[in-house]
């Protein structure tokens, strides 16, 4: 049977907020059975901020979340590296607002807990299985999840530019047969230089640089090193959605498939998961239907999640 996890001990790591770009500690700290992943600012109140997705507070280039008025900045890097490693439980402490946006990627957080270990706990995972589809829109934009026997992750990515269109726009991935670690978590946020001031002027990307993303100019990629992967900019996008839906607070089994859809149509997708309890049961990791392992199913929402 599939239990639950968490690290074995504490992990720890010093970076810059990519939007506040002030330095930041952060500690991944062992949380026991049915936590969830929580978020603990030290230079504030101290009081836990649940990754939830009915917490996401701003999806502005990147998603927040905040609880009992308390904000935590860029949670997405860390929630796709949590979901790729299987971590169900987890105190994230914060010394500021932002988690730290290391590479720009969540290869650097697979590392810590990898450095870190993995403990099991006495209790099973849950899943959240789709039975029916569940779809949202914005425009063009669309996002979707069907039911499906595992996670499979389909995006497509649509930019027409000099450079994106030399590479691959679609990327879709079966995991049971695809490696996070291997093959998605290396994958950097990118963006054009172009659009940089205008970013900076409502004060996002304040800490962004080529150490920490890839920068696309006119014609070329900026970055002297170039990509880790042919298709790294749609690789990225999934990564982001995969850490999005991770504020459902429990793994999905099902395919997700997303058009152009940026954080507030993941989240908006995750809402609408709440929304439709016809739409998915809980599972356990054996297969069976799972009771309530953290809290009461009521009013269509999940365990541990809400008020």
């Amino acid at each position: 049977m599939l239990r639950q996890r968490t690290v074995d001990r504490p992990a720890h790591a010093i970076g810059v907020g990519v939007h506040t770009g002030r330095p930041v500690r952060m500690t991944l700290r062992p949380a026991p059975a049915g936590t969830g992943i929580e978020f603990v600012r030290l230079d504030t109140s101290r009081r836990p901020v649940r990754a939830l997705a009915d917490n996401v507070s701003d999806t502005t280039l990147s998603t927040s979340i905040g609880e009992h008025g308390v904000q935590i900045a860029t949670v997405e890097h860390l929630m796709s590296a949590l979901w790729g490693l299987a971590i169900d439980n987890l105190r994230v402490e914060l010394s500021g607002e932002e988690v730290p946006i290391m590479d720009g990627s969540a290869a650097p957080f697979v590392q810590m807990v990898q450095a870190a270990g993995v403990r099991e706990l006495n209790a099973p995972r849950q899943f959240i299985k789709i039975r029916r589809e569940i779809s949202v829109s914005q425009g063009q934009a669309r996002a979707s999840l069907k039911p499906y026997d595992g996670f499979r992750a389909g995006y497509t990515f649509v930019a027409n530019h000099p450079v994106f269109n030399r590479y691959p726009k679609r990327v879709e991935a079966d995991f049971s047969r695809t490696s996070y670690v291997g093959e998605v978590c290396g994958a950097r946020s990118f963006g054009l230089m172009r659009e940089l001031p205008q970013a900076r002027a409502i004060s996002k990307c304040l800490g962004s640089s080529l150490q920490n993303a890839v920068g696309v100019g006119e014609h070329s990629i900026l970055n002297p090193e170039g990509l880790r992967y042919e298709d790294e900019f749609v690789k990225h996008k999934l990564l982001d959605a995969i850490g999005d839906l991770y504020l459902l607070g429990l793994p999905v089994l099902g395919a997700f498939d997303g058009y152009m859809s940026g954080h507030t149509l993941n989240n908006k997708l995750a809402w609408a998961v709440l929304r439709s309890r016809d739409a998915w049961t809980l599972m356990s990791a054996d297969g069976a239907a799972a009771g309530d392992l953290r809290a009461e199913v009521s009013a269509g929402t999940l365990p541990h999640a809400g008020g």
